[in-house]
C-alpha cells in the first residue's frame, strides 16, 4: 500500500522536470553563420500583421521603399498557410560597419497612398523584418521593473496623435528606423555571429536645403555633422501631397549571448510565473481528483465482481442486479454504427498526429527558427496517420459484423477532412476578398488536395484492408436476440445531462493552457512551452478516460446499455465548452472590429473545436470500451 503514494509523487516530479526542461530548450534548426567585418547582411521584410484585423498583408502592399528587384524567399507549406511573405528589402547592412542617417528613398503621397497608410495606422499594423533568421524586435522598458525589458514583434506602421493646442487627430508615420544588431564575436578568429536584431522607430519630418537630388544632405539628420534622430518632436504627417523621406541608422553592439541562446529573448517574453503556478495547480488538482475517482471505482468494482462471483444457488444467480443484469445487451451494435466507426478512426488519426507533434516539439525539433515547421509537421503527420484511421475504423466495423468495409473507408477518408476543407475554403475566400497575403494561393490549395487524395486516402484504404482481414474482436458475453427494455431513468441519468456534465472535467484540465495558446495565435506571440503542453495532454487523456468510465459505470448500473455513442459524446462534449470559452476570449481579450475578422476567428475556432471533439471523444470511447470488456469478462455469466 505504501508504494502507491511514492509512485504518484515520483510521476509528478518526473512530469514537472520534463515540463521545465522541454519548455526551456530548443534546437536552433539552422546552422550558425559566421560573418567577417564588412560582409553584407541580408535584411528581409515579412508580412504586416495586426491583432485588430487578423489579416496579414505583404510589406510592399504599402508604398514603402523598394529594391530594384523584389524576389520571394523559399517558403515551405507551413509558411504559406501562416500567411508569411518573406521578401528582400532596400536596407543594406555590412557587418560591424555602422551607418547613420542613410537615406532609403523619397516619396510624395498621392490620395491612395495616404489612404493606405492611414488605414494601416488605424488598424495598428506592425512591420516585421528578418535578419539572419531572427525576427525584428522592439524593446519596451517595463514600468513596474526598472531592469526588465519586454520585446514586441516588429514595429507599428505609425501612430495617431495631435499637435499641441489642437484637438484634431492626425496620422504620423514611422519613417526613421534606428536598428541595433547585437553580435557575439569570437576573440580568436574575429568572426561574428548575429544574436539580436532590435529597432527603435521614429517619426521625423526631414528637411533639406535647396531642391532634392541624389546628393542632398538632410538638415534634420546628418552623419557628417553627427546629428542623429533621437526623438519624434517634429513628426511626419500622413497627408496627400506630403513628402516623406525614409532613413535608417545601424549600430552594432557586442553581446555575451551565445548563438545557441539567441532565441531566448523571443521565447521568454512574458512573465511565466503565473503560467507555472496555474499549470502546477491544475496538475495537482486534476491528479488528486483522478486518484480519488480511480480508488472509488476500483473499490466499488472489486466489491461488485466479488459479490457476483460468490453467488452459489440458482435462485441467487437469477436475482441479478446492477450492471450484470444487462450483460445480454451491452455489446449490441449501436444505431448508426457506421458513423461511429468513422469518427473513432478519425479520432485515432488526430490522436496520433497530436501525440507525435507534441513529443517532437517538446524535445526541441520544431523550433520557431524553422518558420512553418510546426504546421508542416502537423499536416504531414495527419496525412500519414490515415493508415491508423483506416485500421481502427475497419477493426471496429468488423466487430459490429459489417461487410461493406470499402464504404466505411470512403467515409473515414472524406467525412472529417471534407468538412474541415469546406470551412477552410469559405474562410480563404473571405481572406482573398480582402486582398490579404493570408489567402492560400491556388497552387497551395492544389497541393493540399493532392496530399489528401493521393496519399491520405490510399493509406486509409491500406489500413482498412489490413484491419478488416484480421479476425473480428470477440465479445466477452453473448448478445440476446431480443433487446431488453430499458427502465425509466432518473433526471440526472438522462443522456443530455450526463453528456454535458462529462465534458466539464476534460475542459477544466486544459482551459488554462488554452488561454496561452489562444494568446499566441491571435496576439501574434511565440508559443514554445511544449513541455507544459505535453503534461496537459497527458492530463487530458486521463481525465477523458476516467470521467467517461465513471459515467458509463453509473449508466450500466441503472440498466441502460446504450453506452456506445454516449461514451464518445461524454468526453467529446468538452469541445462545446472550448468553443464557448473561445467566444468569451473573443469578447474580453481581443479588439477585433471588422466583421470579416470576426468570421475568421469563429470559423477557425469552430475547426479547432470540431477537431477537439473528435480527439476527446475517441479517447473516452476507447477507455469505456476497454473498461466494459474488462468488467464483463471478470464475472461468471451463466
Amino acid at each position: 500500500m505504501a508504494r502507491g503514494p511514492l509512485v504518484f509523487l515520483l510521476w509528478i516530479s518526473a512530469c514537472l522536470f520534463l515540463s521545465f526542461r522541454a519548455s526551456c530548450f530548443y534546437l536552433p534548426g539552422v546552422a550558425p553563420q559566421d560573418f567577417h567585418k564588412g560582409d553584407p547582411l541580408r535584411v528581409k521584410v515579412n508580412k504586416l500583421t495586426s491583432i485588430k484585423t487578423q489579416l496579414p498583408y505583404s510589406y510592399y502592399s504599402l508604398p514603402y521603399c523598394r529594391p530594384k528587384k523584389i524576389f520571394d524567399s523559399a517558403e515551405n507549406l507551413g509558411e504559406v498557410l501562416r500567411g508569411d511573405r518573406i521578401e528582400n528589402s532596400p536596407f543594406e547592412f555590412k557587418m560591424r560597419e555602422p551607418k547613420m542617417c542613410t537615406i532609403v528613398c523619397r516619396i510624395v503621397l498621392d490620395g491612395k497612398m495616404a489612404k493606405d497608410f492611414k488605414e494601416k495606422i488605424d488598424d495598428e499594423y506592425r512591420v516585421n523584418m528578418i535578419l539572419d533568421n531572427l525576427p525584428l524586435a522592439f524593446p519596451i522598458q517595463r514600468n513596474d521593473q526598472e531592469s526588465s525589458v519586454v520585446y514586441q514583434h516588429g514595429f507599428h506602421v505609425g501612430l495617431r496623435g495631435h499637435y499641441a493646442g489642437s484637438k484634431e487627430e492626425k496620422h504620423f508615420i514611422y519613417n526613421h528606423l534606428s536598428f541595433t544588431v547585437k553580435i557575439h564575436k569570437d576573440p580568436v578568429t574575429e568572426l561574428s555571429r548575429i544574436v539580436g536584431f532590435e529597432v527603435k522607430p521614429f517619426s521625423v519630418k526631414h528637411a533639406y536645403e535647396d531642391s532634392w537630388n541624389e546628393n542632398t544632405r538632410l538638415t534634420t539628420c546628418d552623419p557628417h555633422a553627427k546629428r542623429l534622430v533621437t526623438n519624434s518632436e517634429t513628426p511626419q504627417e500622413v497627408e496627400e501631397n506630403n513628402e516623406i523621406i525614409f532613413t535608417y541608422d545601424v549600430e552594432y553592439l557586442d553581446s555575451d549571448v551565445k548563438w545557441a541562446s539567441r532565441w531566448d529573448t523571443y521565447l521568454l517574453m512574458a512573465d511565466d510565473q503565473i503560467h507555472w503556478f496555474s499549470i502546477v495547480n491544475s496538475l495537482m488538482i486534476v491528479l488528486f481528483l483522478s486518484g480519488m475517482v480511480a480508488m472509488i471505482m476500483l473499490r466499488t468494482l472489486y466489491r461488485d465482481i466479488s459479490k457476483y462471483n460468490q453467488l452459489e444457488t440458482q435462485e441467487e444467480a437469477q436475482e441479478e442486479t446492477g450492471w450484470k443484469l444487462v450483460h445480454g445487451d451491452v455489446f449490441r451494435p449501436p444505431l448508426k454504427s457506421d458513423l461511429l466507426c468513422v469518427y473513432v478512426g478519425t479520432g485515432v488519426q488526430f490522436f496520433g498526429m497530436s501525440l507525435v507533434t507534441i513529443v517532437f516539439a517538446a524535445l526541441g525539433f520544431l523550433s520557431p527558427s524553422n518558420r512553418g515547421g510546426l504546421m508542416t509537421a502537423m499536416l504531414l503527420l495527419w496525412i500519414f496517420m490515415g493508415l491508423f484511421a483506416g485500421y481502427s475504423s475497419a477493426r471496429l466495423y468488423r466487430m459490429f459484423k459489417g461487410t461493406e468495409w470499402k464504404k466505411i473507408m470512403v467515409k473515414t477518408a472524406f467525412v472529417f477532412p471534407a468538412t474541415i476543407f469546406s470551412i477552410f475554403f469559405v474562410l480563404n475566400a473571405l481572406i482573398w476578398g480582402e486582398k490579404s497575403s493570408g489567402a492560400v494561393p491556388f497552387g497551395t490549395m492544389f497541393a493540399l488536395v493532392f496530399l489528401w487524395f493521393c496519399i491520405s486516402v490510399p493509406l486509409v484504404f491500406v489500413g482498412g484492408y489490413v484491419g478488416f482481414k484480421k479476425p473480428a474482436i470477440e465479445d466477452p458475453v453473448k448478445t440476446n436476440k431480443i433487446p431488453r427494455q430499458i427502465p425509466e431513468q432518473a433526471w440526472y441519468m438522462k443522456p443530455s445531462f450526463s453528456i454535458l456534465i462529462g465534458g466539464i472535467l476534460p475542459f477544466g484540465a486544459v482551459f488554462i493552457e488554452l488561454f496561452f495558446i489562444l494568446t499566441s495565435i491571435w496576439l501574434h506571440q511565440f508559443y514554445y512551452i511544449f513541455g507544459f503542453l505535453f503534461i496537459v495532454f497527458l492530463i487530458l487523456i486521463v481525465t477523458c478516460a476516467e470521467i467517461t468510465i465513471v459515467l458509463c459505470y453509473f449508466q450500466l448500473c441503472s440498466e441502460d446499455y446504450h453506452w456506445w455513442w454516449r461514451s464518445y459524446l461524454t468526453s467529446g462534449s468538452s469541445a462545446l465548452y472550448l468553443f464557448f470559452y473561445a467566444a468569451f476570449y473573443f469578447f474580453t481579450k481581443l479588439e477585433i472590429t471588422k466583421p470579416v475578422s470576426g468570421m475568421l476567428y469563429f470559423g477557425y475556432m469552430l475547426i479547432g473545436s470540431y477537431a477537439f471533439f473528435v480527439l476527446t471523444g475517441t479517447i473516452g470511447f476507447y477507455a469505456c470500451f476497454l473498461f466494459t470488456r474488462l468488467i464483463y469478462s471478470s464475472v461468471k455469466i451463466d
